[in-house]
C-alpha cells in the first residue's frame, strides 16, 4: 500500500502557475519517512527560535516574518535538504504544472470536461489518475494508494465526487493497452475506474503532518521554476538555484507516458505549462 501527500502553489491572482503535486510513500516506509522530516524540521527551528512550527515554504525563502532573521544560504541549504530526502529511498512524485492562461484556452476549445473552471479539481484529479495509472499494475495490492490532500473544505467534497463518480472522461488518462504494440484498450466502468485510490481522498491539515509541509515545498519549488522560466537575466541567479532543486526531483517525478488520443488527454496537453514536460 502506498500514501500520497498533495499541496498545491499558485492562484490566478498571484501569476500565471498553478502547480498540484504530491509525495507518494511506501507504507512501510511512512513512518520512518515521517520522523526523519520531523527531525529535520524541528533541529532548523529549534536553530532558529521564533518562527512557527509549521513550514511555509514562500515565507520561509522569502525570509517573511521571523524568517528574514535566518541567514539567506541557510534557508536555501535547508529546502535542498527537504528536497533530497523527499526523494530518498523510493520516493516518487506526481503531479502537474498548469499555466491560467493555458488553461482558459482549454477550457474553451470544447473538450467537454467535467470540472467547469475548477483549476484546483483539474490539478487533483489529473495527480489522481497519473496515481492510477502507474499503480494499477502493482501486484497483490500493493498498488492501493490512500491520497492526502492539505486541507480545503471547500473543493475536497468537489474531488471526493468526482472519484466516486468515476467520470469515463478520465479514461484516457490511465488506460491500458491490451498488448504492446495494440491501439485496442482494455474497457472501463464504474467498478474499476480509479479503484487503486483507496475510498476516496481524505484530508489533513498541514501543522499535522510534516509530510504535507515537503508537499507545499515541492509545489512552490516546481511553481517558482516555472515561473522563472519567463524572467530575463538579471533573475538568472534564482533561476539557477531553482533549477539545482528540480535537478533533485525531476527524475523521481512520474509522467503520463503513452496515452490514447482523446479528450481528456489533449486537455491537459494544451492546459500544461510550456515548460511542464508532461
Amino acid at each position: 500500500m502506498k500514501f500520497i501527500y498533495i499541496d498545491e502553489s499558485g492562484s490566478p491572482n498571484e501569476g500565471d502557475v498553478f502547480v498540484m503535486c504530491g509525495l507518494m510513500v511506501d507504507a512501510y516506509k511512512l513512518r520512518k519517512k515521517t520522523a526523519d522530516f520531523d527531525k529535520l524540521l524541528s533541529n532548523f527551528l529549534a536553530k532558529h527560535p521564533g518562527n512557527n512550527t509549521e513550514l511555509k515554504t514562500i515565507k520561509l525563502i522569502n525570509g517573511k516574518g521571523g524568517w528574514g532573521k535566518v541567514e539567506p544560504n541557510s534557508r536555501k541549504e535547508f529546502l535542498k535538504d527537504i528536497c533530497k530526502l523527499a526523494v530518498a529511498k523510493g520516493g516518487r512524485l506526481f503531479g502537474i504544472g498548469l499555466s491560467f492562461k493555458a488553461l482558459k484556452d482549454a477550457q474553451e476549445a470544447n473538450y467537454l470536461h467535467p470540472f467547469d473552471k475548477n483549476y484546483w479539481l483539474a490539478g487533483s484529479m489529473f495527480t489522481c489518475s497519473i496515481v492510477q495509472k502507474k499503480m494499477q499494475n502493482e501486484k497483490n495490492n500493493k498498488g492501493h494508494t490512500v491520497v492526502i490532500m492539505d486541507d480545503n473544505k471547500v473543493e475536497m467534497p468537489k474531488l471526493s465526487d468526482n472519484l466516486y463518480q468515476a467520470e469515463a472522461w478520465y479514461d484516457g488518462l490511465y488506460q491500458l493497452r491490451k498488448k504492446r504494440g495494440n491501439n485496442s484498450w482494455l474497457p472501463r466502468n464504474n467498478s474499476n475506474r480509479f479503484d487503486n485510490i483507496i475510498n476516496t481522498a481524505f484530508a489533513i491539515k498541514s501543522h499535522h503532518s510534516s509530510l504535507i509541509q515537503v508537499a507545499d515545498a515541492i509545489c512552490y519549488i516546481y511553481r517558482r521554476f516555472l515561473e522563472l522560466k519567463s524572467c530575463d537575466e538579471r533573475w538568472r541567479g534564482e533561476r539557477k538555484y531553482y533549477q539545482s532543486l528540480i535537478e533533485i526531483l525531476e527524475p523521481h517525478r512520474e509522467r503520463l507516458g503513452y496515452s490514447p488520443d482523446s479528450p481528456c488527454v489533449n486537455f491537459f496537453k494544451m492546459s500544461k505549462h510550456t515548460a511542464w514536460n508532461l
